[in-house]
């Protein structure tokens, strides 16, 4: 695989404007049965690209985080024609949000990021059904376009997480 390097200078953006576009994210958790399990969760980032979602605390992918904190999640757009598509893949290390003032750091970019109004601190704490997860990047993928013995493949290009907080 070839990429010039202006094509590489423009990976960074390409995946800031994936993650844009899209509202959702599929999870892949590991369960302690050693089993994969994903799920599509409307998630927002911070400036930082941290992702918040809200999911019920017994949800199989919401379990899976009590036994493995690491995950991994890609952003899609399956709307575009076949063959056009582009993916980021995020590798993130989890933690559920317990502290009021980091959840409403959350709801910040949750709620933002469609125009609706926050629920309230308690809806996910004590008692309460549903829980905040906050992911942190520690690995950052984008999908390429190459050829591998004159064939067409996917690839993976990794991506410095800082580069996409610094490109324009």
């Amino acid at each position: 695989m070839i990429l010039s390097t202006n094509s590489l200078q423009k990976l960074p953006d390409k995946a800031k404007e994936i993650i844009k576009k899209n509202l959702y994210i599929t999870l892949a958790t590991i369960g302690k049965d050693g089993l994969p399990w994903s799920s599509p969760v409307y998630a927002a980032y911070d400036e930082e690209y941290n992702f918040y979602w809200a999911s019920g605390k017994n949800a199989k992918h919401s379990k899976n985080l009590d036994f493995k904190s690491t995950i991994s999640f890609v952003i899609f757009d399956s709307s575009v024609p076949w063959g056009e598509g582009q993916g980021v893949y995020i590798q993130a290390k989890v933690i559920e949000l317990t502290d009021e003032k980091d959840i409403h750091h959350a709801f910040l970019y949750r709620y933002g990021r469609i125009g609706k109004a926050e629920d309230k601190v308690e809806e996910f704490l004590g008692k309460a059904p549903r829980r905040i997860y906050k992911a942190s990047p520690e690995k950052i993928w984008i999908r390429v376009d190459a050829k591998e013995n004159g064939y067409f493949v996917d690839k993976r290009v990794e991506l410095n997480i800082s580069d996409l907080k610094t490109s324009a």
